[in-house]
């Protein structure tokens, strides 16, 4: 039988753990896992485990990228928060509280550039509005309709609310200075994700419990097709033609791929079912934070999709 040297010209490196940056088609032998592994590329995307937040919430809202997020206020068990936590790839650090703490907010922007709004603590519904610059939040002007569990998309300067609870249709733009109230959603819905742009936006779930996805071009909003889950209290990320929508409903791991016309269900889901939690960045490398397992969540996941390189183990099988 031919040995692997023959054949690639090199012995497995054996090592005690997984090395930093390996490179595609590497092999290694664990020697304090003892397994074989290699750095291969995935056929389907699948969630890996991060390291958890600081603080445990659930009712969070949250926007950036994989390697730059933010986790903005919720309510853990000592009651409504507006703790705020930045996620550089690795790990989360507090920084600035907000100025009016809440839950169930929506929020759009990048780490350095958001925008939080609407919140709780329920049953109340607020119209509140702040703006964060990667370190400290300060008061914007506020939303025209005040409500709660609704969902955000856009940037700082060109953002989009919509829907929120009791299950309005309420659709409204900001420009980074003040709301101007749209077109309404076409289905009521509270507790819906969202994902996008301000001029392409994409609202998915909701509500009681719903699987309608609509989609809108910066003045109406198109019914299109709908998940293959229905559920509410879920998360998403992407943009209108590369969205992921995943957890939600009864704690559900559910994840799901919209490519701009229909949903695709993903073989595997999220490594910890919640719902109430919040999610960013795109569809190829989004992270879900947080949530309701029941009781407040720190857990956090990394998603990598289809294409991407991963740390695979080696069995005879």
């Amino acid at each position: 039988m031919a040995e692997y040297i023959n054949i690639k010209g090199q012995n497995i490196e054996v090592v005690a753990s997984d090395p930093a940056n390996p490179t595609q088609g590497q092999i290694w032998y664990n020697s304090t896992s003892n397994t074989l592994k290699g750095l291969g590329v995935s056929s389907v995307g699948s969630w890996a485990t991060g390291n958890n937040m600081n603080t445990a919430r659930t009712g969070l809202a949250g926007t950036g990228t994989q390697t730059a997020a933010i986790a903005i206020a919720g309510e853990n068990p000592g009651g409504t928060t507006g703790v705020t936590e930045n996620y550089d790839g690795t790990s989360w650090s507090p920084s600035g509280s907000l100025v009016t703490t809440r839950q169930d907010s929506a929020a759009a922007g990048t780490q350095t550039a958001a925008v939080n709004f609407g919140g709780g603590p329920p049953p109340v519904g607020l119209a509140n509005t702040e703006e964060y610059n990667g370190t400290s939040w300060t008061a914007s002007n506020p939303l025209n309709t005040a409500r709660r569990e609704f969902a955000g998309a856009g940037i700082q300067t060109a953002a989009l609310g919509f829907g929120g609870t009791p299950a309005t249709t309420a659709t409204e733009e900001y420009d980074g200075n003040s709301w101007t109230s749209s077109n309404n959603l076409n289905t009521g819905r509270s507790i819906l994700a969202g994902a996008g742009t301000q001029t392409a936006g994409l609202a998915f779930g909701g509500g009681p419990s719903t699987a309608a996805t609509e989609e809108y071009n910066g003045s109406t909003w198109t019914s299109v097709n709908s998940m293959n889950t229905a559920r509410g209290s879920l998360a998403g990320a992407g943009i209108q033609t590369a969205a992921l929508a995943f957890g939600g409903g009864s704690f559900t791991t559910a994840t799901e791929l919209y490519d701009g016309i229909s949903w695709t269900s993903n073989p595997t889901g999220l490594n910890t079912g919640r719902s109430i939690l919040a999610g960013a960045g795109i569809q190829t490398a989004a992270l879900a934070f947080g949530g309701n397992l029941p009781g407040a969540s720190n857990a956090t996941e990394e998603w990598l999709g289809a294409g991407s390189p991963q740390t695979k183990t080696i069995t005879a099988s």
